[in-house]
């Protein structure tokens, strides 16, 4: 008789969150999505937030879904986006609702930081690139507010280990995710207090880390009841997106770049020790854990964020567009009308990203784009050749050529930008899997519960369960003039 392992993964992206049963049978992994649900930024009068409490809501309904039809789950796990957290206090209860990364509390945080210790001596003590963003900052902005909330604080947790609190009851600080905060020291793996006692931080907040593929105990009994699911082990696999994601990249050897494809684009090599060199610094790379003793050295890039945002706001005048409406506009326009950085500092916060975009070209005195498809095809055109900028300074940073690139995630659903990777880089590009941080997760519980030993195994479970497409290098003609213009605008003021 076969026996196959029923494990729930909870994958909470920026946009929206999903639970899905994957089910382990002889080698094969089979996936079930069970529950979808947005997931975006509330604002209120302090600013912008994520709204816990419903994803919270969302996540049992997802357990409640998983099981409700006899399905008997050995493991449920949980993964969400990066540098993000809340503050508990002395009873462990929820201080207040968490903020949004895109918040604008943290635009001169960077700088600030600068003033007490130096971008140098960041890098050596946490080996993460700068963006405002990160959770350092986010902190900063509150210990120069004076915030009453980081008084009466005991313990942080990010998003991730909140949410396995509330389903266990033990709190954690997850290695994956804790390595995206720049508050953590790779080579001691770590928090690293020089960093926080300079910013004046508290370091008490932080607890022990914990490895990923750690069972952590038993789901709680009042949440076991309330969805219907009795005792479930809860493991925590890579918490991270991008960590579990890597997991699932159907690798056959270690010479590969990836780009996990999303609203961010982040790109980057599977390394075995933290790159924390002058190169490393210069070029803004970061060194995030991985699994199984990996690190990824990588980079983040603002990925279809910009299409989303184009999307949206075209969607407030009444213009209701699909993804693929918009893709196969872009794919009829004019090729490489303009460039811009996607990186630019404006295009970080939601707003008009048509009008922003349109205002870049024009600033550094480029073509125009005026059609929704000119303005896709700039952004898509422009993230395909910032991963080229990447993958060249992966190479350098490495010492190793970099073949193929394994896109993995959602994102792999856009083909126009498969096609513009693949060309721009002059590397075959591998997609697949789209759910590869639910696919990651879920491999990541059978190794916990051993079901799987090994890396490895995982990754010969998803070639043998997904069917991956590549895309061949088909024509490099205007690329090389397109990337120079790029160069140009990265050595400039506007990027």
């Amino acid at each position: 008789m076969k026996t196959s392992h029923n494990y729930l993964a909870l994958d909470l992206g920026a946009e929206s969150g999903r639970a899905i049963i994957g089910s382990l049978n002889e080698g094969k992994l089979s996936l079930n999505e069970v529950h979808r649900f947005g997931n975006g930024p509330v604002r209120l009068p302090d600013g912008l937030h994520w709204d816990v409490l419903r994803l919270w809501s969302e996540i049992k309904t997802g357990i409640a879904s998983a099981v409700k039809n006899g399905t008997k789950l050995e493991g449920i796990g949980l993964d969400t986006w990066g540098v993000d957290f809340a503050l508990l206090d002395k009873n462990n209860s929820l201080l207040s609702n968490p903020f949004h990364y895109r918040d604008a509390r943290t635009d001169s945080m960077v700088d600030e930081a600068f003033k007490r210790m130096s971008r140098a001596a960041i890098f050596a003590n946490t080996g993460v690139q700068f963006m405002q963003i990160n959770t350092l900052y986010q902190l900063l902005a509150m210990s120069m507010e004076k915030s009453p909330v980081l008084d009466i604080a005991k313990t942080y947790v990010s998003i991730p280990d909140l949410f396995n609190y509330w389903l266990s009851g033990e709190i954690t600080n997850e290695f994956t995710h804790a390595t995206t905060t720049q508050c953590l020291d790779p080579r001691k793996r770590d928090w690293a207090t020089p960093v926080l006692d300079a910013l004046n931080i508290p370091s008490h907040l932080f607890n022990p880390v914990t490895d990923p593929g750690t069972l952590i105990g038993t789901l709680l009994p009042d949440i076991a009841a309330e969805t219907g699911s009795g005792g479930v082990k809860i493991v925590v696999p890579a918490c991270h997106d991008t960590g579990s994601a890597l997991v699932a990249v159907p690798a056959q050897n270690q010479d590969f770049a990836w780009i996990s494809s999303g609203t961010w684009s982040i790109m980057g090599a599977e390394v075995n020790q933290p790159s924390l060199d002058e190169k490393a610094l210069q070029y803004n790379f970061t060194n995030e854990g991985g699994v199984f003793g990996t690190w990824r050295l990588s980079k983040n890039i603002m990925g279809l964020w910009l299409v989303q945002e184009c999307r949206r706001t075209w969607g407030h005048a009444g213009e209701d567009l699909s993804y693929d409406d918009l893709t196969r506009m872009a794919s009829e326009a004019k090729p490489f009308l303009a460039v811009i950085d996607p990186d630019y500092n404006n295009f970080l916060h939601a707003g008009d990203m048509p009008d922003r975009i349109r205002k870049y070209c024009m600033d550094t005195n480029q073509a125009v784009p005026q059609t929704k498809g000119e303005i896709i095809r700039v952004a898509l055109e422009s993230i395909a050749l910032k991963y080229r900028w990447t993958l060249e300074r992966l190479e350098e940073l490495s010492g190793k050529r970099l073949d193929p690139v394994h896109i993995i995630g959602g994102g792999t659903k856009n083909r126009l930008l498969n096609q513009f990777a693949a060309d721009c880089m002059g590397r075959n590009v591998i997609t697949g899997p789209v759910e590869a941080t639910a696919i990651g997760n879920v491999l990541m519980q059978a190794i916990a519960l051993g079901h799987l030993n090994t890396l490895d195994d995982a990754r010969a479970v998803v070639r043998a369960s997904f069917i991956p497409e590549t895309y061949r290098p088909a024509s490099k003609n205007g690329w090389d003039e397109a990337y120079a213009k790029l160069l140009t605008l990265l050595d400039s003021n506007i990027s």
